[in-house]
């Protein structure tokens, strides 16, 4: 599945991580929630962290349509709620 960092690029994740993935999101949906900044810069960065760590980064002039898109590491709490969806970030497709 095509991954895309905003600001970053994309990034080629397997399947097999969507539920590692959907675990990270809810912690950030969570953390938005509870109006904590902090708990929300702490889960927004794990979250952007596996997918670097997992993702194998597509060449920049690639233009494969991405699944899923992730907010900047740099996003406000605000920018990062106006753009859950009903299933987060990441739609559990399970």
């Amino acid at each position: 599945m095509i991954v895309r960092i905003m600001g970053e690029g994309q990034l080629d994740l397997g399947d097999a991580d969507l539920d590692l993935l959907n675990q990270f999101d809810r912690t950030l949906e969570e953390a938005i929630e509870s109006g904590s900044e902090d708990t929300f810069r702490k889960a927004l960065h794990d979250l952007l962290e596996r997918v670097r760590q997992d993702g194998k980064p597509l060449p920049p002039e690639s233009l494969e349509p991405s699944e899923f898109i992730l907010p900047p590491a740099d996003a406000s709490m605000d920018e990062v709620r106006d753009m859950l969806g009903d299933d987060g970030l990441i739609p559990d497709l399970t």
